[in-house]
């Protein structure tokens, strides 16, 4: 199942694991992405929290945990590669992964069709 966050953050859940990144629109929106700082293993996220910044040629960006949770690993291939966000940002430029502390938290988050609204309404 996977879930949005009106900042732009998606989240694939699996069991009481799941996988972030920034959507598509984001990493369009950022443009060239340079250099990706994500959390360790074993950090404790509150949802809403910023958990990663991204940087691009154009800005800086928080990116926030979508829900609750314990790290559980980050993606080492960004710190070589950051612009793979841009290439993959739906696959395989997630930032991290986290057990979660409580998936009902997941019900506040849009589906995919809620986010696709959202985002033509930004024009």
């Amino acid at each position: 199942m996977r879930k949005y966050t009106k900042e732009h953050e998606w989240i694939e859940v699996s069991g009481d694991e799941a996988t972030v990144g920034i959507t598509a629109f984001a990493a369009h929106a950022l443009g060239d992405v340079v250099y990706v700082e994500l959390p360790a293993a074993g950090k404790q996220l509150a949802a809403k929290q910023e958990a990663a910044v991204v940087e691009s040629v154009k800005a800086a960006s928080d990116v926030y945990a979508p829900v609750s949770g314990t790290v559980t690993a980050a993606n080492d291939a960004l710190a070589a590669d950051p612009a793979l966000v841009n290439r993959a940002a739906d696959k395989d430029g997630w930032f991290f992964k986290l057990k979660l502390a409580n998936a009902a938290e997941l019900e506040g988050l849009l589906d995919e069709d809620g986010y696709k609204a959202f985002v033509g309404e930004l024009g």
